[in-house]
């Protein structure tokens, strides 16, 4: 008797959905460390720095603080330049999924024919597997100019941002706002 017309059942259903799970969490983790866009951009903390060192100690804590917030915003700039070269854009999608796969995603160390690879080995050998396709895909100097400009953006929002009204530890902040005034 064949079996053709049935629907094959495997336990690749629910790996794949516990995979997915798995993913929305880490995203979801990794998204909480964003900063509200409206502190970020609370035009009433916004002033020309002092001098050159006040700059850079803006940088610092500004770079701490809205960390992710920046992130998003540098790998929006590459995606918005990416739209006019489809084929760079299409192989930067594929890249940041074998990422998100095989380094940010992964619970368990990662074997090929049974020997145990490093996660350091793992980030060098996609460090330079994105180089060398987005470098063979001719939208190099895009990429570089829009990483450029992104970080351009970066720089010059961290370093007019004031600081006085941000706290890396919420314990800390928590306190400082409860503390009575002297």
């Amino acid at each position: 008797m064949t079996n053709y017309g049935t629907i094959p059942t495997s336990s690749s259903g629910p790996v794949n959905v516990e995979f997915i799970s798995r993913a929305k969490d880490v995203l979801k983790e990794g998204l909480a460390a964003r900063r509200p866009w409206k502190e970020m951009f609370n035009f009433h903390s916004f002033n020309l720095p002092s001098g050159v060192s006040d700059a850079i100690s803006r940088i610092k804590k500004n770079l701490s603080f809205f960390q992710t917030n920046y992130a998003i915003i540098v790998l929006v700039i590459v995606f918005l330049s990416l739209l006019w070269h489809p084929i760079s854009l299409i192989i930067f999608i594929v890249l940041m999924a074998v990422w998100l796969f095989l380094y940010f995603l992964r619970d368990e160390p990662l074997v090929i024919f049974g020997r145990l690879i490093s996660d350091s080995t793992v980030l060098i050998v996609l460090s330079v597997l994105t180089l060398a396709l987005l470098l063979f895909t001719g939208a190099t100097s895009n990429i570089l100019i829009s990483l450029a400009v992104g970080v351009f953006v970066v720089l010059i929002h961290a370093s007019i941002r004031k600081t006085d009204d941000l706290f890396l530890d919420e314990e800390a902040a928590g306190f400082l706002r409860s503390a009575p005034s002297s």
